[in-house]
């Protein structure tokens, strides 16, 4: 203590330098230390750091020797997690990609895919405080509040009746803009026109659904609506559609035809979807109608249908469809209903819009990445029975082979024994693999390489409802799909699906690896982890994965499934069953971020 009394001119400089030196290092170290474990700058700093780990993975060369590490099973921690503020991603429909883009068409609201390279490789997490999902059929008419909190929809729309917070769930009453007393009273009106029941109508599209009050209601009288909205201010509305147990898919009507084949809906609706059908020479009605069946029906309620300040596209409207000679069976209010013709348009003839018949070299069918045609579809380009009436009804068309799978060589016996073996291969999956398909657990199901919809016919007794997804590289038999009375979309698997994440409980693929290889090659065209982080984003907590394949690809399967944080199992075939295969079922594991991840 003495030299700190020393006078000035006595004190040590050097000395005096090095102990304040070391005593301000000393301190420094203190409150350091203190700030990382008792503040959430810690936290902050961590997750920074994993985030810049994570993004890392976007130099190709790291993140081909991850993935290649991942296959070979040497990389055994699991899969960092992706950020908290990428709950709701999906990788094609990012608003920070889109909206640098044209706004012509609404091209900006399509899918626009990242490069695989420019994708860091994590796992998308759940919500904060989110749930195991309400379970069908009460999840038709409630879901948790939790899962998806955005309560955009409910605060603009709940006087419509589309939903509504009530205590910690979301409420669905099933009304809509245009049927604010309910889409049941709706559909009992449109009863008086179109044969909704009786098995006649099987297949619909619903476009702009909201909520799918219509896609919800539907179901009670046997019919399978697909409903599709774009992401878009409204916030989640397709994933709120999801979550109820509803058939959806996320998607725009803008430059490129909607990935269904020709021919496919037996109904397609619009209420209030706001739909230019008339606007660059009536090409997106010239797109409805390849989608519907002849004799099919065409709904459309609110503008410009009757709509105040709105005579000239009411007019424009009548005028397109009178040029493909549909029929208008009746406007009752602001809802319009047409029917198609059966056979050929009545095109070639003088038309304000300039539409033509398509010529030869139009296959229409072909839907993916495909720029919309400005000429309408002959029926006759088509070959088979496709139409209203020529069909079976439901349910017998889910078991009669459709004309449609001539097209294949054999299509007819390839279609009853594909029907044949499904049917064997569900009842191992219930009977001896356990996989809980038939209980209230599973209501979404997505088949990745549906093929003829085998897989989904066999689940015909269960309360599920199937995407069947038909890879864009392989046979076009979608079309034999709808013909069945069941839906699906076409997609190539090196890219992201357009669908929110957590949205189906069960996923099932046959030939994994034949989803990323070239046609008739042994080369990839993109690799397995992130097809398996793809599946992982798609599916639910404590969902279900079932994968078919050679033993050596489920193996290959079965070290990333561990990467992506499954527990899983590799099982026998079916002793009926021929050829080498092993099937891996797996469960997606219930992980959610700590404070420190987030």
């Amino acid at each position: 203590m003495g030299h700190l009394n020393l006078p000035p001119s006595k004190r040590n400089p050097r000395q005096w330098k090095l102990l304040d030196i070391v005593s301000a290092f000393f301190f420094a170290l203190v409150l350091l230390f203190f700030l990382l474990v008792f503040t959430p700058l810690g936290d902050s700093l961590a997750a920074s750091g994993r985030q810049a780990l994570l993004l890392s993975t976007s130099d190709p060369k790291q993140r081909h020797r991850l993935v290649e590490l991942l296959e070979l099973g040497h990389h055994h921690q699991p899969i960092e997690a992706c950020p908290a503020d990428s709950v709701d991603h999906m990788p094609c429909e990012d608003p920070r990609r889109s909206s640098q883009l044209s706004r012509e068409m609404n091209f900006y609201r399509e899918r626009h895919c990242p490069l695989p390279d420019e994708t860091p490789l994590c796992l998308i997490p759940p919500p904060l405080g989110y749930k195991i999902p309400v379970q069908w059929p009460e999840s038709l008419h409630k879901i948790w509040h939790s899962n998806m909190p955005h309560n955009k929809i409910a605060d603009r729309k709940g006087h419509q009746g589309w939903m509504k917070e009530e205590g910690p769930y979301f409420i669905f009453p099933g009304g809509g803009t245009m049927f604010p007393d309910g889409a049941a009273s709706y559909i009992e009106k449109l009863g008086q026109y179109i044969p909704i029941t009786g098995g006649t109508l099987r297949t619909a599209l619903d476009m702009g659904c909201g909520v799918a009050s219509f896609g919800g209601s539907m179901l009670k009288e046997g019919i399978l609506t697909l409903s599709f909205a774009p992401r878009d201010s409204h916030k989640a509305q397709i994933q709120f559609v999801l979550e109820r147990g509803i058939p959806a898919f996320v998607l725009m009507l803008g430059t490129r035809r909607l990935p269904f084949p020709a021919f496919a809906f037996d109904l397609i609706h619009c209420s209030r979807c706001l739909i230019p059908f008339t606007a660059y020479n009536a090409t997106y009605f010239v797109e409805v109608d390849r989608l519907l069946r002849p004799d099919g029906y065409l709904v459309i309620s609110g503008p410009p249908v009757q709509w105040p300040k709105q005579d000239k596209e009411w007019t424009d409207l009548q005028a397109v469809a009178r040029a493909l000679c549909y029929e208008l069976i009746a406007v009752d209010g602001n809802t319009a209903i047409w029917k198609k013709p059966d056979g050929d348009s009545c095109l070639p003839n003088q038309n304000e819009f300039g539409l033509e018949l398509c010529d030869g070299s139009n296959d229409p069918s072909n839907a993916w990445y495909f720029k919309l045609k400005k000429c309408v579809t002959k029926t006759s380009s088509v070959s088979g029975e496709y139409a209203i009436g020529t069909i079976p009804k439901w349910p017998d068309r889910l078991t009669t082979a459709p004309s449609r799978a001539l097209v294949m060589k054999n299509g007819i016996d390839l279609f009853e024994a594909d029907t044949r073996r499904w049917a064997r291969r569900v009842a191992y999956y219930k009977n001896t693999l356990n996989v809980k398909l038939g209980t209230p657990a599973i209501r979404n199901v997505m088949d990745m390489n549906a093929f003829f919809g085998g897989f989904a016919a066999a689940l015909k007794s269960d309360p599920v409802w199937v995407m069947n997804v038909v890879p864009a590289r392989k046979p076009l038999t979608l079309d034999v799909i709808y013909d069945r009375g069941l839906i699906g979309v076409y997609h190539d698997w090196c890219e992201p699906f357009s669908t929110y994440p957590r949205t189906y409980d069960l996923i099932h693929v046959a030939g994994i690896e034949s989803l990323i290889k070239l046609p008739g090659s042994s080369k990839s065209r993109c690799n397995l982890v992130d097809l398996m982080v793809e599946i992982d984003r798609m599916l639910r907590p404590e969902g279900t994965v079932v994968i078919r394949d050679s033993p050596e690809v489920i193996d290959k399967v079965a070290r990333i499934a561990h990467a992506v944080r499954w527990s899983a199992t590799i099982n026998d075939k079916e002793p009926e069953s021929h050829g080498r295969e092993n099937i891996l079922v797996a469960t997606k594991t219930f992980w959610q971020l700590t404070s420190s991840s987030s």
